[in-house]
């Protein structure tokens, strides 16, 4: 079996472009971009997997694809577009400009861990669309995950201190966007120095945000950092986080504000 596991996450992913998951009587459409890449492959199968069972659990239509190529056509009619380990530094013009246009017709918008990494300065309304700059991250670990707004529905199946191992992705604000931070990670859990020979990180300190939102042009932006590997895909309360992030960003509902 010559095959590497890259060579067959890409076959099924191309393999499986745009394929509804559900008929066209949800609630709402989503679109999932999953495009295999050096680090971030594996989860593809996992991931789409588990996208279809929320997809027949919540009702909503899901189209699933690997290509970007989807961002040139009419983007209007999904409530929200996913960009699942998929950054926009891999966009080409006319697909930058599909992205560009759709959150400006009051589209909206979920980025998810790799996708929040572009190279700076190559796309600046992609880095104020993210809201963060990506500087650097410690070797995986195993941390405490704080709620920094528990009326979010992103927040909703966790619980106050959540044991959770990632990447704790470094960032910076070079472009001073303002968000809203969801989740934090307590760097007094974790060694945010723990790196590899040559490389250096420092840590955030208190304010080290891994999950936010924020509106952009006329529509929503929520960022999670988390989930790294195929198996976060499969494990119950990310999804819940995660669901919770997709199902806001769709549709404005569920938060909880302290009267």
């Amino acid at each position: 079996m010559k095959k590497t596991l890259h060579t067959l996450a890409v076959a099924a992913a191309v393999a499986g472009t745009t394929v509804p998951a559900q008929a066209r009587d949800g609630q709402f459409s989503l679109l999932v971009l999953a495009m295999p890449s050096k680090y971030h492959y594996e989860y593809i199968p996992i991931a789409r997997e588990s996208f279809e069972k929320l997809a027949k659990l919540h009702a909503f239509e899901l189209m699933w694809t690997a290509q970007p190529g989807a961002f040139e056509g009419d983007l209007s009619k999904y409530a929200a577009v996913v960009l699942l380990n998929s950054s926009g530094e891999e966009f080409n013009e006319a697909q930058r400009t599909g992205f560009e246009r759709y959150m400006r017709s009051g589209g909206n918008a979920v980025v998810v861990h790799r996708a929040i990494i572009s190279k700076p300065g190559m796309w600046p309304w992609y880095e104020k669309l993210v809201g963060r700059s990506f500087i650097i991250h410690p070797m995986l670990q195993t941390a405490v995950v704080t709620k920094a707004d528990a009326g979010h529905p992103a927040t909703f199946g966790l619980p106050d201190r959540w044991i959770w191992s990632d990447e704790w992705y470094e960032f910076s604000n070079p472009h001073g966007i303002t968000i809203h931070p969801v989740l934090a990670v307590d760097e007094r859990s974790y060694d945010p120095t723990k790196i590899w020979p040559g490389q250096v990180a420092k840590g955030m300190g208190a304010d080290h945000p891994v999950s936010w939102w924020h509106p952009y042009e006329k529509g929503r932006v929520f960022v999670t950092a988390l989930g790294h590997n195929g198996e976060m895909y499969r494990e119950g309360q990310y999804l819940e986080h995660l669901w919770g992030g997709v199902w806001w960003a769709a549709t404005g509902l569920g938060v909880q504000r302290r009267p």
